[in-house]
């Protein structure tokens, strides 16, 4: 695999702290660097979590609620049948899943039985699944039986030992049956497939409990995840996840946070954004079993309805999200009716957070915005704000403890504070590279060892980070830099405006042109109102030369922009 070895300590770099102008804007209670004597594995965390808070509530779906003892048992039964299936240690077994009550347990049952976690994308083309099965050499799938008929397609090409088929309904107990029911027959959720010799899930589980599973000596440099990318920017590419990478950020994450939690104990962390994502993966799944904390599980975040109905009746501390949902929760009815007095934070990661989203969010919630940044590559969080913030600050805050960051010049040169350049980071979470692809990590890492993130970045001189765009996103204007985060935040803020996404598309005269799709929330917004709001807010070069209406704007299966599919789009018409 060729990996490249992660560290948290920067000789004369990490050690030096006017080297690290955040620490003096840290909380008192907040270490300068965690301990890393501490950083053990995700089991080590698990097993913890099941002696620690057996009778605390750890998922809650679809109201019914399992207790982290229950957990435990049926994480040992999963990890007891894929041994008796053959499951090696380092074996991958991937996961299809989206928030449902069984994830949880099977995502540690694997880790238990000594797996790898290969998370999937239960939204994939048969393509897609086709190409990250083969790339990930996954031995076992365990897929909701709403996605088994792409599975079906994919199998032909594939070879797996065994598929699992998952239901909404399992480990739900009696309301499983209903649950199973409405989306079979009600809502026809499940499209006709042939999986023969498929296993249900309750029957793995059945066959698993009657033994308990054998130990396995798992250590902190063994993989976890292969946490593959998104494939924005590139064919997708699975990042490796050591143990001892994904458990530091947690305790980064942990350390960063404690301090807010107070003195309750009984913490609940809306889980919106999917457990395969790296985000909620980390900050949700992970973190509240550190803490013993109950995720509570949205299985279809983009029912708003649904989901504002789930909160009304819930007791919520805690809310982790993205740009797209937040702005689509503060503006959906009923959600005024939603009890926010205890909550604690509602954090923002996997895009750029607006500030008109965020300003809505506050005036309906009463609670503020509280940006972060991360990717799959680094476990996930690198940068996050101080949770007590009154306003959205606009920036991604400040490196976590035992993180380093710098900004570099497209030669590799340290730039100073304040100027715009690559962003850098050197830490414990970041991943050991690219899941049989050295050429690839190769890509991403400076000779002296620090990770690329692809984006342009600011560092303040408080220290703060600010993130300008990602690079292959920026527009060339006739020599000037256009950065669409910008300009898609300036549109947001015009009222008759929904959400927006601007590319940038050749054009004869400037070399490239600034255009900008749009949803809007009144169709008495026309393209020349715009256009002078964005004269009002934006230097010339800035302003969208082509404005273009849409219902909707593509974004990925966790509600991220796709700027690439509208460019794909104009180039296939072009090329008609």
């Amino acid at each position: 695999m060729n990996a490249t070895p992660s560290t948290s300590v920067l000789a004369g770099t990490m050690d030096d702290p006017a080297s690290r102008p955040w620490l003096k804007s840290y909380p008192p209670s907040v270490p300068a660097d965690i301990d890393e004597a501490q950083i053990g594995t995700l089991n080590d965390i698990f097993r913890k979590a099941l002696a620690d808070y057996p009778n605390r509530p750890a998922v809650e779906s679809f109201g019914a609620r399992m207790t982290y003892a229950r957990l435990g048992r049926e994480a040992e039964a999963v990890a007891s049948w894929l041994q008796g299936q053959g499951l090696n240690k380092g074996d991958r077994v991937a996961i299809m899943l989206p928030n449902v009550m069984a994830f949880p347990a099977i995502l540690f049952g694997v880790l238990l039985a000594g797996g790898t976690v290969v998370n999937v994308n239960p939204l994939y083309t048969p393509r897609e699944l086709t190409y990250q099965l083969k790339d990930s050499g996954a031995r076992f799938l365990f897929v909701l039986e709403n996605f088994a008929a792409t599975v079906e397609e994919s199998l032909p090409e594939i070879e797996l030992d065994q598929v699992v088929l998952v239901t909404p309904g399992d480990l739900l107990g009696l309301k499983g049956a209903i649950v199973n029911l409405v989306s079979r027959h009600v809502k026809k959720a499940v499209k006709p497939f042939r999986l023969p010799r498929a296993v249900p899930f309750k029957a793995a589980l059945a066959e698993g409990a009657k033994r308990r599973p054998q130990a396995v000596a798992v250590a902190p440099d063994d993989i976890a995840f292969l946490q593959y990318t998104g494939g924005t920017t590139g064919v997708a590419k699975g990042a490796v996840l050591l143990h001892r990478n994904v458990v530091a950020n947690v305790l980064q994450c942990e350390a960063w946070m404690l301090p807010f939690f107070g003195e309750r104990q009984d913490h609940v962390m809306v889980t919106a954004l999917p457990l395969y994502h790296i985000f909620a993966l980390t900050v949700c799944g992970l973190l509240m079993t550190r803490i013993g904390g109950c995720q509570l599980l949205i299985a279809n975040p983009r029912d708003i309805p649904g989901f504002v109905k789930t909160l009304q009746k819930s007791r919520i501390t805690l809310m982790s999200g993205l740009n797209t949902l937040y702005n689509a929760l503060a503006h959906a009815p009923g959600i005024e009716k939603v009890d926010f007095s205890q909550m604690v934070f509602a954090v923002s990661g996997g895009m750029a957070t607006q500030e008109a989203v965020a300003k809505k969010w506050k005036d309906v919630t009463g609670q503020p915005i509280v940006e972060g940044y991360g990717l799959s590559e680094t476990s996930p969080v690198v940068c996050a704000n101080r949770l007590d913030i009154e306003d959205f600050t606009g920036t991604i805050g400040y490196p976590l403890p035992s993180t380093d960051v710098t900004v570099r010049s497209s030669d590799g040169a340290i730039l100073p504070y304040g100027e715009r350049g690559e962003l850098c980071v050197k830490g414990p979470q970041v991943m050991a590279g690219y899941w049989q692809r050295p050429d690839e990590t190769a890509k991403v890492m400076t000779q002296d060892g620090w990770f690329r993130t692809g984006d342009v970045a600011v560092i303040l001189p408080g220290g703060e980070v600010k993130i300008v765009d990602r690079m292959k996103d920026m527009v060339l204007v006739s020599g000037f830099n256009v950065y669409p985060n910008e300009v898609e935040d300036v549109i947001a803020k015009h009222p008759l405006v929904m959400e927006a996404a601007v590319i940038g598309l050749p054009d004869e005269h400037s070399g490239e042109a600034v255009v900008a799709y749009v949803v809007r929330k009144d169709p008495a917004l026309t393209a020349d109102d715009l256009r002078q709001f964005c004269r009002e807010n934006l230097t010339g070069y800035k302003v969208p030369r082509r404005i273009e209406f849409r219902e909707s704007l593509p974004k990925t299966n966790v509600g991220k922009v796709l700027r690439r599919a509208l460019k794909e789009e104009v180039e296939q018409a072009q090329a008609r």
